[in-house]
């Protein structure tokens, strides 16, 4: 979710919702309330000031011509907006759905198959194989849930709505940018409800900046090839401050107390040695010359504990949230353990 708008127990609850079938869009307009929405403009009327914005920024009539008759705001992006159930999942519940056995098996074998692609995008971009794999597997299950939502109804929902209509505007603007250069049909512009789009789950403003099409057959194709995915999750880490030949941290103890000032504290690791900090085996920290934040994802600091560095800090660029970035890092490192 690339830059995907939500926290993590709401992304993940709109995955399950998602892989459950609700990402229906079958309900009309007309099943939309007026209190469902901030904006009193009529959506029609809406929509005539969008095309004469688009318009002038270069977007075809023709084009215009095919997406705007008969758009409508979807009641069920409203709903799912609407809900905020963040801040009710443990991290051990997160951490135990996410990175599930049948997760890490399946990711092992797509790891396998995929493998001349994979070192081949790595030897391009520096980032190894299983971070690729690992955010693949964790955003879109492997692609197999990539959200049936229409993109640009999606947006342009949201972008009617009152609450963060500039945002969501901007990334419309983004998404028919993306379909006047002609890298996917707008049937085939599929993603979440809040417009996160294909197998990497990009927002359309991620997809500009950091889509690659790797196979050169002129399209950024994130919904159906694999070559683009693959690059695309790549170059996004290494566009944002990659690391190469650095892990991500890892699971430590620490001394009752000791305080935690997430990812961003950063402390040479001797300086961790002398405080008390140890591997979680009990094993001394290693004597390499990095610097690393201490981060307890429970909310209640209890719980696991974790050393985290700079690559660490770029998955959080993907998606501000610890349960993301450390099942991220815990499934990558179980893709290649024994």
């Amino acid at each position: 979710m690339v830059r995907n708008p939500l926290p993590p127990a709401r992304r993940f609850l709109q995955a399950i919702a998602t892989a459950a079938g609700l990402s229906a869009t079958g309900l009309s307009a007309a099943g939309l309330s007026a209190a469902a929405v901030a904006n009193e403009q009529p959506f029609s009327s809406w929509v005539g000031e969008l095309r004469q914005e688009a318009l002038g920024n270069g977007i075809s009539p023709a084009l215009l011509d095919t997406v705007l008759p008969g758009l409508e705001p979807i009641p069920r992006v409203i709903e799912l907006d609407r809900r905020q159930p963040e801040g009710t999942m443990t991290f051990a519940t997160y951490r135990t759905r996410v990175v599930a056995q049948q997760r890490v098996d399946q990711g092992r074998q797509r790891l396998a198959e995929n493998g001349p692609l994979l070192e081949a995008v790595q030897a391009r971009y520096g980032v190894p194989a299983r971070f690729i794999v690992a955010l693949w597997g964790v955003e879109t299950s492997y692609g197999r849930v990539t959200g049936g939502f229409p993109v640009v109804a999606s947006l342009a929902t949201l972008a009617y709505d009152g609450r963060r209509s500039a945002f969501f505007r901007g990334e419309l603007m983004n998404a028919l940018r993306i379909l006047q250069e002609g890298h996917i049909t707008p049937d085939g512009m599929l993603g979440s409800w809040a417009g996160a789009m294909g197998q990497s789950q990009f927002m359309p403003s991620s997809f500009l900046r950091f889509a690659v099409d790797h196979d050169g057959d002129g399209r950024r194709d994130i919904w159906t090839n694999r070559a683009d995915v693959f690059a695309s999750i790549a170059n996004y880490l290494a566009s944002s401050g990659w690391v190469t030949g650095v892990t991500w941290g890892r699971e430590v103890r620490v001394p009752a107390g000791l305080p935690a000032g997430g990812a961003e504290d950063q402390r040479p690791l001797a300086e961790w040695a002398r405080m008390g900090v140890v591997q979680a085996d009990g094993a001394p920290l290693p004597t390499a010359d990095l610097d690393a934040g201490l981060v307890l994802p429970e909310r209640d600091g209890t719980g696991p504990a974790f050393l985290v560095y700079e690559n660490y800090r770029v998955l959080l660029r993907w998606n501000r949230s610890n349960y993301f970035a450390l099942a991220v890092s815990e499934l990558a490192d179980r893709l290649v353990q024994p």
